[in-house]
């Protein structure tokens, strides 16, 4: 270890929708590399420690060295000329760079869809049916005293969840920490998660709305049919069990991740949990929200939304903004055929889309910004290397309970930001797109001069 040592305090780390901001690195500077993540988790720990400058071109097109002028170029041409861009990603980058890429989308006309359409997209659809009983992570350390998790693995996707927010930390109204907590799991096998859990709910496989559902007709009163443990493979004793200590504690929360967007009844799962929060605000202060995964797709819901209205899955083609998931989401635009050229920020579909999908992206051209290789950018016509937000860039993220925070680099990168390549892309594209109204316009004018 060289002695050119700097230490970096409340950076942020950016891995997951966690963002936990109270990292203390200790950074070398000569090799430009984190030797040490004070507070970080096991996944920070490895965030931080494998982050390096990689010896790798800043753009290429077509797997050869150019420079980043010539790379922009080449993108805005692409993107100008084709009839149904679209562009994906957006979760691991900054507010910042994600606005640009909003502006760009709307300036061609093109799609713009992130991550959230592959993940807690169902969830988004039920918000705007249904509604959001919310609150703050701090909130929840400071006075949740019943945790419900349902339909995740927090252990092994947000180990710091359990320990900076919700089941052991202590808080103002819950001095004793885990002690002053019932912490609920339901999920349909048991996790890692499972021995932090006083009560677990084994919920059968797709069965997760039903059982949503018979607690909300417990919690007004209702009656049920014994026989619903046939369908749910949970006891109607439990359920009235678990009814009477959500309607009788303090300050409750409904954790809720993929394993309840992403299964049979999508969006209708999110509806009935968070009505189920909805509900129990009759009896007491009750609050659901997402545990998002990548580091800024809490950020990237909302800067869509800021710009366009909707959160993921927005065409511009017509001039204003339209939000339809299934028509406008990027697996369906790529999976019909449909899109012509594509831009992907900081993400890797071509190593999780499905087939179809990932056979259309070898098939038009690909611009891609990321700061390391993936599949993704290995087939990409143009592509960027850019700096790693909140290692080596500014900003702004949002964390999983959309509760912006301020991103301190620990050093320096030589590649350009997202944000920059972006802002220079826009900035080439309205040219194009000026240059040729005003070709259109000229050849209008000449036509009408002829006929007269």
């Amino acid at each position: 270890m060289s002695d050119n040592i700097r230490t970096v305090k409340n950076a942020t780390c950016t891995f997951c929708g966690c963002v936990c901001d109270d990292m203390e690195l200790t950074v070398d500077m000569d090799e430009k590399k984190i030797t040490k993540a004070k507070n970080a988790c096991i996944l920070g720990r490895a965030w931080f420690a494998e982050h390096s400058i990689e010896n790798h071109p800043a753009a290429m097109i077509d797997g050869k060295e150019v420079s980043v002028n010539i790379a922009i170029e080449e993108a805005a041409q692409i993107l100008i000329k084709a009839k149904f861009p679209i562009t994906y990603g957006l979760s691991d980058t900054t507010c910042e760079a994600q606005r640009q890429a909003v502006a760009i989308s709307d300036i061609i006309h093109g799609n713009v869809d992130t991550t959230t359409s592959v993940c807690h997209g169902p969830s988004g659809l039920a918000f705007q049916g249904v509604g959001e009983s919310t609150m703050t992570l701090g909130e929840v350390k400071n006075r949740a005293d019943l945790v419900i998790y349902w339909g995740g693995n927090p252990a092994e996707s947000h180990p710091r969840h359990f320990t900076r927010y919700a089941v052991t930390p202590k808080g103002m109204y819950i001095p004793n920490g885990k002690k002053d907590r019932t912490v609920v799991l339901v999920d349909v096998r048991k996790t890692p998660s499972t021995p932090v859990a006083d009560i677990f709910l084994q919920v059968k496989p797709g069965k997760d709305f039903e059982l949503l559902w018979a607690l909300r007709a417990l919690v007004k009163g209702r009656n049920i049919d014994p026989n619903i443990e046939v369908i749910t493979g949970i006891s109607l004793e439990t359920m009235t069990d678990l009814v009477n200590k959500m309607k009788n504690c303090r300050y409750g929360v409904l954790f809720f991740g993929m394993g309840l967007t992403m299964t049979r009844g999508r969006h209708f799962n999110s509806g009935a949990l968070l009505a189920l929060a909805t509900d129990l605000n009759e009896f007491t202060h009750f609050v659901a929200k997402p545990v998002r995964g990548h580091g800024n797709v809490t950020g990237a819901d909302n800067v869509v939304s800021w710009q366009t209205g909707y959160p993921f899955g927005v065409n511009f083609s017509r001039g204003y903004p339209r939000f339809n998931p299934g028509e406008f989401t990027t697996v369906d635009t790529l999976s019909r055929g449909e899109a012509d050229a594509a831009l992907i920020v900081a993400s890797d579909p071509a190593s999780n889309f499905p087939r179809a999908a990932i056979e259309h992206l070898h098939k038009i051209p690909v611009i891609t910004l990321d700061a390391k290789q993936t599949e993704t950018t290995q087939l990409a016509h143009v592509a960027f290397t850019t700096a790693t937000y909140g290692i080596n860039t500014g900003g702004t993220v949002y964390r999983m309970d959309d509760v912006p925070i301020t991103l301190r680099p620990a050093f320096e990168s030589p590649f350009p930001t997202d944000e920059e390549i972006l802002i220079a892309i826009k900035k080439r594209v309205h040219e194009l797109v000026l240059a040729k109204r005003g070709a259109t316009g000229a050849r209008s004018e000449a036509k009408v001069a002829s006929q007269l």
